[in-house]
Formats: structure tokens, sequence, C-alpha cells
């Protein structure tokens, strides 16, 4: 299955949608794109999972290199996510301990202090 990546700004944050499946071969091209972001000088990342079919360890590998890269400039990372086979992945591994997981684009953005209000897509 194709990767699906879409962005868009909610209340001053990136959001990135992410869809299909997120694996060994499709997981470099979600890497490239969270590395984009946030050298681009994004600091407040969504990202949304709620399209992903399947999320293997080089997908988690990604966002934890996500995370580990907005930490040092101060940004911020979540994401969004209630499917129950993708928390169970996230639970097994103890990332539910490090990300913050949010039922909502709105959830997250009320989390990190935005309105919420969303300003449309951006790619």
């Amino acid at each position: 299955m194709e990767l699906q990546l879409a962005t868009r700004t909610v209340a001053g944050h990136t959001v990135l949608e992410v869809g299909g499946e997120v694996d060994v071969y499709t997981a470099p091209r979600l890497r490239e794109r969270l590395v984009e972001l946030i050298d681009g000088g994004v600091r407040g990342v969504i990202v949304d999972l709620g399209g992903v079919e399947f999320l293997d360890s080089t997908g988690l590998g990604v966002l934890v290199g996500a995370l580990k890269r907005l930490r040092p400039v101060g940004g911020t990372f979540g994401l969004v996510c209630a499917k129950e086979p993708l928390l169970k992945i996230f639970r097994i591994t103890a990332l539910d301990q490090v990300f913050p997981i949010y039922p909502s684009v709105d959830a997250a953005v009320q989390a990190a202090g935005g309105a919420g209000a969303d300003s449309g897509p951006t790619a």
C-alpha cells in the first residue's frame, strides 16, 4: 500500500496527515517529510495517524527521531491516534509514555495551547 502524506496548518501547528502503511519501505518518505518540516523552521508538529493501516518498528523509529530533532530547539511533537491496533503498539513498546497521544487533532492543538481553528491545507 502506498504512503500518503498531506500537511495543513491548524491554529499555528503543522499537522502531517499520514495514510497507508508505514514500514521499512515507506518510512524513509515519512522521515524526509518530517526532517524537511523541522529543518524548515516548524516547531509545533502534530502527526495524524488516522489513515495509517500498518506501522512497524521502522515507522516508530522515524517518529522517535522527529521528537528528538524537535526537543533541542524547543519544539512540540504530538501524535493523533484513535485506532486500537496502533495504540496497542505504542503501549507494548512503552512509547505511549514518550509521545503525547491524542484522540483528535483538535485535542492535540488544545493541549499545545492552540485555539483549534483550521486554517486549511498548506501542501
